[in-house]
């Protein structure tokens, strides 16, 4: 626990100062609200009682001031509570998301995209919230506590007795509503992932429901996550029912029994003090009675919010201590000879369980400005090969060599530079087209931008657009076609000017005419880049200069496509069944 709140607390940087400023005007706060009673008691006995007006004036002004500057300080505190804390929030969501930007692959993969979006949203708040009550009201909460309990045993220590029968019953109560609690927030806010990732997982795919006629079927099936959240929270509301209850049983069984033994104790005194108990006394003591029983329904009020907030806290801190397995080493490379790649004994496995590799005793030589056409089945592990190139996974046998080099050795950025991925599932992102194109290298000029998109078979359609580079692209390129995406990510690759190129299945949604157009403007444009090339089609990777034929995680054979033709029966055959209806015909 105490780590976790350190590990927290490195959030709060530069608002640390009015982190700081919130505790201390709160005591200040605190400690006129404490006097105020001691001033209005001494009004009503030496002033009121007695018609000494000079000493209701003096009391009066006394009272007016401590009032004042109560409120400053509590105004004061507020604000100062409010930007630490959501300061502290805006910095811990900027934490969390730059160390899910270091993540490797391997580690996205523990967590689903609807758990990092509720970490970040959710669980940010509710520690928010939790960080600006402990910084306010769980110091003004023990103080007010502390102070009135001293000052009430300063007016009558025997009626003030009263309060050490009262909290440990609070403290009890407490203790088991939150002993309770804490398991039913622990488990519906991992219920709030499931939610999450429904509605997400709907918004995606919102044309199949539609075109499927689905509706009615996603919507139970979010009635169903929505209802076990509710289920969890019902429960939990449930236990914390009884705090305020108790809260109040507690409060007002302590100001009915102060206010009848304190009236007794003042019908006996009379006039004397000394035999008892002053009007202004029993007066001051059912205010601090009241400082003090509220002073705890907030402290209860904490524990409710503490409890909310560590599952939450619990959750963040698990992101943040997550640990990127790709790092740079210490000692890296820094600048990539060639294109020069070599795969020596590779195995690879997504789990560390044994049996579980997906590729296995891989050898490869591939020499700078070749090009590899890569083909295999479904679940052959062609993505899984290339992966290892940029290092988005590492090897779990054997070694992958760029320019001479292992990937291992290289420093991250330097090699991720020269190896530019068009992935199989791309992304554009919200912005203009030169926007996008800028992600490859963000210092391209326009002339850079137009060349690569001519390349790669864009530059005509976008010049079709009325605002041409500048057109707006929707999040996802929801407003250009598969085809047309695919062409601007294999520009945006393009702009980088990488020594490696690797295309992951990424003319697939594009005519075979522009398929072949962008072939050829590789081999004449980029006789010097390496170019690795995954297909289902093997007119996309029939010209190569060698072709890798796969068959889970292996590689069954290699050549260029006579070779293939000659000697690779899963070769032959994908070709006969691809070139069957234009023999026919």
């Amino acid at each position: 626990m105490i780590r976790m709140v350190k590990k927290l607390l490195k959030s709060v940087r530069q608002y640390k100062k009015a982190a700081i400023l919130t505790p201390i005007t709160v005591t200040f706060e605190v400690i006129l609200e404490v006097l105020i009673p001691f001033i209005m008691a001494n009004l009503i006995d030496y002033g009121i009682d007695k018609g000494d007006m000079n000493y209701i004036i003096t009391m009066g002004l006394a009272l007016a001031g401590c009032c004042v500057i109560s409120l400053l300080c509590g105004v004061l505190s507020g604000r100062y509570a409010a930007i630490s804390s959501a300061g502290f929030a805006a910095n811990l969501r900027h934490d969390i998301f730059n160390k899910v930007q270091q993540f490797s692959f391997s580690n996205i993969d523990k967590y689903s995209t609807s758990s990092l979006i509720t970490r970040l949203t959710t669980d940010v708040t509710n520690v928010q919230n939790s960080f600006q009550m402990i910084t306010r009201i769980a110091v003004r909460s023990p103080m007010m506590l502390i102070f009135a309990v001293i000052m009430a045993f300063n007016v009558n220590s025997e009626l003030s007795l009263i309060f050490l029968g009262a909290i440990p019953v609070l403290g009890v109560g407490l203790w088991l509503i939150m002993s309770k609690v804490h398991p039913i927030f622990t488990r519906a806010f991992k219920k709030y992932d499931k939610l999450n990732n429904v509605v997400q997982e709907n918004l995606r795919g919102v044309r199949v429901v539609k075109s499927y006629v689905r509706q009615e079927y996603e919507d139970k099936k979010f009635k169903s996550a929505s209802g076990e959240i509710f289920k969890d929270l019902v429960s939990a509301e449930k236990v914390l029912a009884f705090n305020a209850p108790l809260m109040h049983f507690v409060m007002y069984a302590s100001i009915l029994l102060i206010s009848y033994f304190g009236a007794v104790m003042v019908v006996q005194s009379g006039d004397n003090a000394a035999l008892g108990m002053t009007t202004g006394q029993l007066m001051s003591l059912l205010s601090y009675v009241t400082q003090i029983l509220m002073s705890l329904m907030m402290l209860s009020m904490i524990f409710v919010m503490i409890t909310m907030s560590r599952a939450s806290a619990e959750r963040i801190v698990e992101v943040l201590d997550e640990e990127p397995s790709i790092k740079s080493p210490k000692n890296p490379v820094t600048q990539v000879a060639s294109g020069d790649i070599e795969f020596e004994n590779v195995c690879f496995g997504y789990s560390e369980k044994r049996g579980s590799s997906v590729l296995k005793n891989v050898n490869i030589s591939i020499k700078q400005g070749q090009t590899v056409g890569i083909i295999g089945g479904t679940g052959s592990s062609k993505s899984s090969l290339v992966q290892l190139i940029p290092r988005l996974y590492d090897v779990t046998e054997g070694s992958v060599k760029v320019g001479g080099v292992d990937v291992r050795e290289y420093e991250l950025t330097a090699l991720r530079k020269e190896v530019a991925m068009v992935l199989q599932k791309n992304e554009l992102f919200s912005g203009s087209i030169k926007e996008n194109l800028r992600w490859g290298n963000q210092n391209a000029t326009d002339e850079e931008l137009e060349h690569a998109c001519r390349v790669a078979c864009a530059d005509e359609f976008i010049r079709t657009f009325p605002d041409g580079y500048d057109t707006h692209i929707e999040q996802g390129g929801t407003n250009v076609s598969g085809g047309q995406k695919q062409r601007l990510c294999i520009a945006r690759a393009l702009v980088a000017k990488p020594k490696i190129i690797i295309m992951d299945d990424s003319t697939s949604a594009v005519d075979t005419r522009t398929d072949s157009m962008i072939r050829d403007a590789f081999k004449n444009e980029l006789p010097d880049t390496t170019k690795l090339i995954i297909a289902q089609r093997l007119s996309s990777v029939q010209d190569a200069d060698l072709i890798l034929v796969m068959d889970e995680g292996a590689v069954v054979a290699m050549g260029d496509h006579e070779q293939l033709m000659e000697s690779c029966e899963i070769y032959r055959e994908v070709y006969q069944s691809q070139n069957r209806g234009g023999e026919q015909a």
